[in-house]
């Protein structure tokens, strides 16, 4: 009998999880709750007596349990030995699907960007009345040139209104350097721990996590400063939608960094066995090279020649 059950092969056969399903009903909570609280800023109501953040909220914390937990038994199930040579190959096949999911995701909002910068009054190439009315819009709006006209008033983050797009050499290139040492830095965690170097591996991942937070806060200092608004204007929607969502990423992956080290100091990861940490690595990098594209092209190329001209800048 203790023969049939023995395992013959080199796959994890997962056992029953409740987590998929939770982490579903988390997912449609919080999008409930988005939703609800989006169209009570519009001056709806809430559903049942609840207002839409509270509902947004406990899909999160639902989401963000979960996910602990999740992570929890997959830790478990590798120090069990269930991650055989095969297993962590394909898990390193899912890490890359996911990057790369990831990479069509910032597509899009550069895509978006680029749209509005490169064809900022052109109307010629448009067929039907309405496309022609929303880009007439739009030259209005512009100016017919990119960066947009700059508006002369006296508040800076009036919806509608644009002043001056950063200067690229301040903030922006500090937070430049400050990626590309915490890339640095974790290749160096990263050849400690294939030295099995624990003293150096730690060393290296607390650099990386504070680099990562000193970025986040250069960050919201910078959009303190911001000459444009975000809310009905074409240059800071694109604008913040792109960083905005790297920042955000910037913020999973020193998270997920963070939980790396919290391991490496439980000695968890061996030099051969340690895909947590080689997905957040190549996580990081991930950022890192997406950065780069934005500060080259919408911090430098997109910089125009008001660059800085606000007040603070």
């Amino acid at each position: 009998m203790a023969e049939t059950h023995a395992k013959h092969h080199d796959y994890h056969l997962v056992d029953p999880s409740p987590w998929p399903l939770a982490a579903s009903i988390g997912a449609l909570i919080a999008a409930v709750g988005a939703i609800v609280w989006m169209k009570s800023m519009g001056g709806g109501e809430g559903v049942f007596g609840v207002t839409g953040p509270w509902v947004f909220a406990a899909g999160m914390a639902t989401i963000i349990a979960v996910a602990y937990l999740w992570w929890r038994d997959v830790i478990i199930e590798a120090h069990k030995g269930d991650h055989t040579p095969v297993v962590q190959l394909h898990l390193r096949y899912g890490m890359i699907l996911f990057i790369a999911s990831e990479v069509m995701f910032f597509v899009a909002w550069f895509w978006a960007y680029f749209d509005a910068s490169l064809l900022p009054g052109d109307v010629h190439a448009l067929q039907n009345s309405k496309e022609v009315v929303g880009m007439v819009q739009r030259n209005a709006i512009l100016g017919g040139q990119w960066p947009p006209v700059p508006v002369e008033t006296t508040e800076a983050m009036t919806p509608g209104n644009f002043k001056a797009t950063f200067d690229p050499w301040g903030l922006p290139l500090v937070n430049t350097l400050i990626l590309l040492l915490s890339g640095a830095t974790v290749t160096w965690a990263h050849h400690a721990l294939l030295k099995n170097q624990r003293g150096q591996l730690i060393l290296g991942l607390i650099c990386t996590v504070a680099l990562g937070a000193l970025f986040t806060v250069l960050q919201i200092v910078e959009y303190g400063h911001a000459a444009f608004s975000y809310a009905g204007h074409i240059y800071g929607s694109t604008f913040f939608m792109a960083t905005g969502f790297h920042g955000a990423h910037v913020f999973i992956g020193t998270v997920f960094l963070l939980v790396c080290l919290l391991r490496a100091m439980k000695g968890h990861f061996t030099p051969k066995q340690h895909f947590g940490f080689e997905a957040a690595a190549w996580y990081w990098h991930f950022v890192d090279v997406v950065w780069l594209f934005l500060f080259a092209c919408i911090y430098v190329w997109g910089a125009g020649a008001n660059a800085g001209a606000a007040a603070g800048h």
